[in-house]
């Protein structure tokens, strides 16, 4: 049954969409389940959860399979899942490439495109691109509705109107990107952070699943990026900008930030850093991290002493890290992700050491489980957040515009 003190005041409409929201959110974090385990999730008696189900349903926003049942005691039963039916574009500019995919309510990426840029865009070459991308994916959408735009940007974001305020690795300053891509394709626009998109993705399907305190750092073409969730709420900070983690100072006569200070994370802890050091030239990343690798296994060469020193610098801002928030886990991506996994968990908590005494165990530091597709799904959780948050309200007017014949 419904709690007493959660339904005060409320009406019996926002009682149900308060109800649906949370069968959605349910199967949406969680995958497919039955109708039995919503029961004992959510609280709520079997006939409640079997309307909710139908109406769900009839929006598109989930599904029941037959085929995929789900058995825990007794007879199997068919599988309550998010609808991919139910979809969002998502998007991810960086210095190198835009990645434009097609992610379902599931969290799955459907469809995908890599379009290689042969210098850094400027803005409006950015929302051309992404415009033609869109178009050329239509037959990959089918019958298929799409509820927006997630942009995922390496920047600091005024999210409330979708502009970039800075992204200084793309040159972009004070540019309405939200406005610019909704002009272009007639579809809502949501734009976020890239580190803040991958923390919600990791901490809503990944290795940071679960409550606690999140932290998540990524090391891109961009620089390093960073996010916090706690208790599986983003923490976003006055103006949005909280986590910029890559700007943590760990070395005094480092090489000069874009910021102004020297000896940020982000200008001492880089691929390019380490292709420079190995001498590698123009080369696959597949060819970097197997001669990270090697490198480390032969310390003495000048890869190996790369690797050494950018190891101890991201060692002093995660001793920062862990002191300040005492995460449950921290999750590393890109070139971090590569790293942790040359030199192993083992190392880099020895480097960090000492941390402050007590407040529990040490945090589990992990590498991003969903790889390169994790801004992307992170893209998408930002179009699916309204959704989520009242399944009875969708964007079908934008939609229709978009893609009527």
């Amino acid at each position: 049954m419904d709690s007493p003190s959660s339904t005060l005041g409320a009406t019996i409409d926002d009682i149900r969409r308060q109800n649906l929201a949370q069968v959605l959110r349910l199967v949406h974090r969680d995958g497919p389940m039955s109708r039995s385990e919503i029961t004992r999730a959510t609280g709520l008696n079997r006939s409640t959860i079997g309307g909710l189900v139908t109406d769900l349903s009839h929006r598109g926003l989930v599904v029941e399979n037959p085929a995929t049942t789900v058995r825990k005691v007794g007879r199997p039963s068919p599988s309550v899942a998010a609808s991919d039916q139910a979809t969002a574009i998502a998007v991810n500019p960086e210095v190198d490439a835009i990645d434009v995919a097609l992610v379902g309510l599931s969290g799955r990426v459907l469809h995908r495109v890599r379009y290689r840029n042969e210098r850094i865009p400027t803005a409006g070459e950015f929302v051309n691109v992404v415009s033609a991308i869109i178009e050329g994916m239509r037959p990959a959408f089918g019958d298929a509705t799409v509820l927006g735009v997630g942009v995922a940007l390496p920047g600091l974001v005024r999210e409330v109107d979708g502009s970039v305020i800075l992204a200084p690795h793309l040159g972009w300053r004070d540019a309405p990107i939200g406005r610019l891509v909704e002009e272009a394709t007639g579809m809502r626009v949501v734009v976020g952070n890239d580190a803040n998109c991958g923390v919600v993705a990791e901490s809503t399907f990944g290795a940071g699943r679960g409550d606690g305190v999140i932290i998540y750092l990524n090391g891109g073409a961009s620089g390093i990026g960073g996010g916090i969730v706690i208790n599986g709420r983003l923490v976003a900070g006055e103006g949005g900008n909280a986590g910029e983690f890559g700007h943590t100072a760990v070395s005094t006569k480092g090489r000069r930030c874009h910021c102004g200070a020297s000896g940020c994370l982000e200008t001492e802890v880089r691929r390019d850093r380490f292709v420079e050091a190995a001498a590698l030239g123009d080369v696959e990343l597949a060819v970097v991290q197997e001669a990270m690798g090697a490198a480390w296994r032969d310390r003495d060469g000048p890869g190996g002493r790369e690797i050494d020193r950018q190891v101890s610098r991201l060692a002093v801002a995660l001793r920062s890290i862990v002191n300040i928030f005492n995460p449950r886990t921290v999750i590393l991506g890109g070139h971090l992700a590569h790293l942790l996994a040359v030199v192993g968990e083992g190392e880099l908590h020895r480097r960090i050491a000492p941390t402050l005494p007590g407040g529990g165990s040490e945090p589990v530091i992990v590498q991003a489980r969903l790889d390169d597709e994790l801004l992307l799904i992170g893209a998408a959780e930002l179009v699916f957040a309204d959704t989520l948050g009242d399944p009875t309200v969708m964007p079908t007017r934008i939609v229709e515009r978009a893609f009527a014949p």
